[in-house]
């Protein structure tokens, strides 16, 4: 196991009935938060009012910031930084999912800054300070609400990247399954894939002793198969939106990777497609996943897939080379059960721009995707083939 230091300094508000516990630590940060939301859901559904009113209550003025993107632009983080300095804002407040909270990240982050926000995302500015951030959690899925990451998407250059700071981790998050059940069955499942590929990005790694990470890893999994197809089933079972929602937190806080030599594969990949055509991101990972695993399986890679068949799937084959390819079916299957499409024709991407986003996908990487096993331009446009 590498040497690795591991801070995540957020506040977890954990189910219902602590909206204004966590309005009190909001106050701690600040007086006039920006409230920063997507389609406006939240407004139909009660969370907002019922937000804003603990908030008020606490002493805390508001200002709202609405219409964020599912991939949220850079235009849309302009905007709010424009408010923000334009109304005195000290503290951020994303209601949503990870797109909303991604966006409030390079908000509270560019409005302490005079550079473009973009510069900050392709890493030409750098990060000084940022607002405080506490979020309030809609839809299990990124885990931005416990993570210093942020991904932003740049129409005009047909880019989406991840960029991070440590200045951006939020103070405070609401954690209540409650908010999560009016999500919908797509989004669900599209969440449920988008917690996983976190969860796998950080598993599949070769030659490593990480045994306490891995074996908290495939837990995490094994939670989703659980709960993702009885939230599909029941959107009110709390107990599943709940486990759902606290493994969202876990897969990508840092926990599952500390300590692990690694860098993540399909992500890097998705994000070509979905900066192209704005698909939905967890579709992409999962239409990806199991082509990507196919792509890389080798007799130095078998142990590990085997390993996630047997402690994931139940998969019996004592023979590694089987009990892979049948971890690799098996994932492949659920992802079926849960109602994602699992090709790229399905979701509307066709082979006019696999050969460019192969290229953009391995420039953005250096050249090569240093993964579980490494990916060049080659590899990536073959995964994206094997995809369609």
């Amino acid at each position: 196991m590498d040497n690795f230091v591991f801070s995540v300094p957020t506040t977890i508000f954990f189910g219902e009935g602590q909206a204004r516990a966590f309005a009190d630590a909001v106050k701690s940060y600040g007086e006039k938060a920006l409230i920063v939301f997507g389609g406006g859901s939240i407004k139909k559904n009660g969370i907002y009012d019922e937000i804003t009113t603990a908030l008020h209550a606490a002493g805390v003025k508001t200002v709202d910031h609405g219409g964020i993107e599912p991939n949220p632009r850079v235009e849309s983080v302009r905007a709010g930084i424009d408010l923000v300095k334009k109304e005195g804002v000290d503290v951020i407040v994303p209601m949503g999912g990870g797109s909303t909270i991604d966006a409030a990240k390079l908000i509270a982050a560019g409005a302490l800054t005079a550079a473009d926000p973009w510069k900050i995302v392709i890493g030409e500015a750098k990060v000084t300070g940022a607002l405080p951030i506490c979020t309030v959690l809609t839809l299990a899925a990124t885990g931005s609400e416990m993570d210093q990451g942020s991904v932003i998407t740049n129409p005009e250059t047909k880019e989406k990247l991840g960029w991070g700071s440590p200045k951006v981790l939020p103070k405070a998050s609401l954690l209540n399954p409650a908010y999560t059940v009016s999500v919908n069955g797509y989004h669900t499942a599209a969440g449920t894939a988008d917690i996983m590929s976190h969860t796998m990005e950080n598993y599949f790694t070769v030659d490593d002793s990480a045994f306490v990470q891995d074996s908290m890893a495939e837990g995490v999994l094994r939670a989703c198969i659980h709960a993702g197809p009885a939230a599909l089933k029941d959107g009110g079972d709390l107990e599943a939106r709940a486990n759902l929602m606290w493994a969202s937190s876990w897969a990508i806080n840092g926990l599952l990777r500390k300590g692990k030599p690694q860098a993540w594969s399909v992500h890097p990949m998705e994000h070509e497609l979905s900066a192209f055509y704005d698909i939905t991101h967890g579709v992409g990972l999962a239409i990806l996943t199991p082509r990507w695993l196919r792509h890389v399986l080798s007799a130095k890679t078998a142990p590990k897939i085997a390993r996630f068949g047997r402690r994931v799937f139940d998969i019996k084959s004592e023979d590694d080379v089987d009990a892979a390819n049948e971890a690799i079916e098996a994932l492949y299957d659920f992802f079926v059960r849960m109602g994602i499409p699992m090709t790229l024709k399905e979701v509307g991407i066709g082979e006019e721009h696999l050969a460019e986003m192969a290229k953009a996908c391995a420039n953005h990487a250096g050249g090569v995707i240093r993964g579980f096993v490494d990916l060049k331009e080659e590899d990536i446009l073959a995964i994206y083939k094997a995809s369609l």
